[in-house]
């Protein structure tokens, strides 16, 4: 293949990949040197350059597509809300899910959301609404969740025997958020993991 041509692939499998992908993949499926990488890694660079909007970032053995760090206010101010209704959506379910199931096993949830679940539980258990609570009796003796006391002060209830039903408890989680006292208003939010389709895996 040309360098043209090699050039293409990469900035292909750099787009897809979303993540940094070390050159040596490429020098050993095209059997190219460390100067004929670097000729590719050039014309990807001019054609991402400083006045474009994506750039091309090198760091030990790999390389990645990136934003243009002069963007980043711009894009945060875009992407900031979006994530924030995702997670909320994501979580108001799974939260809803362990408050009436539990204790809930994370396969559980995910059977019931019909969607990975993992990000959504993470949130939730780092920001003291859910716990641990034990193992079920089963192979692999997956993680029971409950929710928590700040989980009961957060909505407002005496105890868990005071929830609503199941629509009601959905409609005063939209409610708060809606009001601006999203659930999300303290926390520190990371980088979002998108959610993938449910699959048959061990909690």
């Amino acid at each position: 293949m040309k360098i043209e041509e090699i050039a293409q692939v990469i900035e292909a499998v750099l787009f897809v990949s979303g993540d940094g992908v070390d050159v040596d993949v490429f020098k050993n499926k095209y059997e190219i040197n460390d100067k004929e990488l670097n000729k590719c890694i050039d014309i990807l660079k001019q054609k991402y350059n400083e006045d474009s909007g994506i750039n091309i970032i090198q760091y030990k053995s790999k390389i990645q597509l990136c934003s243009n760090p002069k963007l980043a206010d711009t894009i945060s101010e875009i992407l900031n809300p979006i994530r924030e209704r995702s997670l909320t959506k994501a979580a108001l379910e799974t939260v809803a899910i362990i408050a009436y199931k539990q204790p809930v096993t994370r396969l559980d949830i995910e059977n019931i959301r019909g969607a990975n679940s993992d990000y959504a539980v993470q949130l939730l258990q780092a920001n003291n609404l859910i716990e641990v609570v034990g193992r079920k009796d089963t192979v692999g003796k997956p993680l029971l969740f409950g929710t928590t006391e700040n989980f009961l002060k957060r909505f407002g209830l005496p105890n868990i025997d005071a929830l609503p039903n199941y629509n009601e408890l959905l409609d005063r989680i939209r409610v708060i958020h809606s009001e601006g006292d999203s659930l999300y208003r303290e926390f520190t939010i990371p980088d979002e993991q998108p959610e993938q389709p449910n699959q048959e895996q061990a909690s």
